[in-house]
């Protein structure tokens, strides 16, 4: 059940972070049209473009958490014991919870400042919590998916297929 929560939460994130996309492409083409035919250019469409690409960063890194799929130099692990991958796998969700854990405060200290002062980007007037509030959410998600990991691999809980091999 939790597991399809995340997936389902994942799914949406994607979907969300698509329509962004959609959204940063079309100011980047109204702003080029703008410009060159109009002689006037969208402000604040450039801060715009930039904090959903910051949103798609932390926002997509959870969802490539949560589906295993992050860039790992594993070509020696593959050929190691099933004890001794499950043992590097419980480190590196581990380490994952702990770094991950770490910046998640870190970040949610920061944006709930920028919301404390009242910080607002110099162009487009977007209130600064919201691009930092990403980056929080992000780590965040990736926390939970990494405790839910180590979780899962205690317990007696079936493994997702390919989590304890890669």
């Amino acid at each position: 059940m939790i597991d399809r929560a995340f997936d389902r939460v994942a799914r949406i994130i994607e979907v969300v972070l698509a329509l962004a996309f959609i959204l940063a492409v079309l100011l980047n083409f109204g702003n080029v049209v703008g410009r060159y035919v109009f002689g006037v250019s969208l402000l604040g469409a450039d801060e715009v473009q930039i904090f959903i690409m910051v949103a798609m960063t932390f926002l997509g890194a959870a969802v490539v958490s949560r589906r295993n799929l992050h860039l790992r130099m594993d070509v020696l692990v593959r050929f190691l014991p099933a004890r001794a991958r499950v043992a590097l796998r419980v480190v590196e969700l581990a380490l994952l919870a702990t770094v991950s854990g770490f910046v998640l405060t870190q970040s949610y200290f920061y944006a709930r400042q920028m919301l404390r002062i009242g910080r607002t980007s110099d162009m487009a007037g977007v209130p600064m919590w919201i691009p930092h509030a990403t980056v929080a959410l992000g780590f965040a998600m990736i926390f939970l998916v990494a405790v839910w990991g180590l979780v899962r691999l205690a317990g007696p809980l079936p493994a997702r297929s390919g989590e304890a091999d890669s």
